[in-house]
């Protein structure tokens, strides 16, 4: 069972220390005492298993983890606060927000909301783009995530059968003619769905098929990108790859289309389905029961 996220006050404190080096200069910004500012970043120090700054006696100094911790933070926080001001700023009757991963986001959601505002222009419509499911279910009128089947959670309803693709650049692609030539290649990794390389294994005939990446990423586009460079062989969903299939970017050495444990479901937030997001709602239900080369 998972943690739950550490509370936002502690990720708030840790982000404006680190941004003053100062515990003193972090609680007046956020309005804390310096002994709660404290309290937070050790909290969080727990939570996370590791200092987040070194002590001085007269300053602060980030750890390495501390580092690597702050980007990903802030970026979650900006867009916390990017969506609340939307939220505060639009009209709701004629906006609708829309969270979804942000890989989503960038392949498969502009062509449908392409068709969704020739239907609909009068309606404003926020595409906040996620790297955190937990984060958007607070800020969206509707949001798109992904889940693996037997972790579904309540209230969010199938979009799409998901298949996975062998990808590689079309030069890369040519010469692999057999499963085996897969085993010399170099390998792209996408952090959290290693299993999608073990299905494939299993799919091409390699059951004892050993992963060994040059390159890992947390994110589906950057591995995507990282194929149509050559750098690697990579597999992703269908959803995500039918574009730079389209385009030439990359293709399928041997086309086999293993079941995706993943895949993509909707929900809406209840007491906020306005009539802009009924609409949006029903038309995303409805371009995913259209989508090519899988089923929906």
């Amino acid at each position: 069972m998972k943690r739950p996220p550490p509370p936002l006050n502690q990720i708030r404190s840790f982000e404006c220390a680190a941004r003053h080096l100062s515990f003193t200069r972090a609680a007046e910004e956020l309005g804390y005492t310096q002994a709660a500012v404290s309290t937070h970043i050790r909290g969080l120090e727990k939570y996370v298993g590791r200092p987040l700054f070194i002590r001085h006696a007269r300053s602060l100094e980030l750890t390495e983890i501390g580092e690597a911790f702050l980007p990903t933070l802030r970026q979650a926080l900006a867009q916390i606060d990017t969506a609340t001001d939307a939220i505060v700023t639009s009209s709701r009757d004629q906006s609708v927000i829309l969270a979804c991963p942000i890989s989503l986001a960038e392949n498969w959601v502009p062509g449908v909301l392409a068709g969704f505002r020739a239907q609909h222009p009068e309606i404003e419509v926020l595409v906040h783009g996620t790297i955190w499911n937990l984060a958007a279910d607070e800020i969206a009128d509707v949001v798109i995530s992904i889940h693996r089947a037997d972790e579904v959670p309540e209230g969010h309803g199938w979009l799409w059968d998901e298949k996975l693709l062998l990808l590689a650049d079309p030069e890369t692609a040519a010469e692999m003619t057999r499963p085996e030539d897969l085993l010399d290649r170099p390998k792209i990794v996408l952090s959290g769905r290693q299993e999608y390389w073990r299905l494939m294994g299993d799919a091409l005939g390699l059951p004892r098929f050993e992963i060994e990446p040059v390159l890992k990423t947390n994110s589906s586009n950057v591995s995507l990108e990282f194929a149509a460079r050559g750098l690697g062989v990579a597999v992703s969903l269908y959803s995500l790859s039918e574009i730079y299939l389209r385009r030439g970017l990359l293709a399928e050495p041997f086309g086999l289309r293993p079941q995706s444990p993943w895949s993509y479901y909707i929900s809406a937030r209840p007491g906020r389905k306005t009539g802009a997001a009924r609409e949006l709602f029903d038309h995303i239900r409805s371009a995913a029961r259209t989508m090519p080369g899988i089923t929906g």
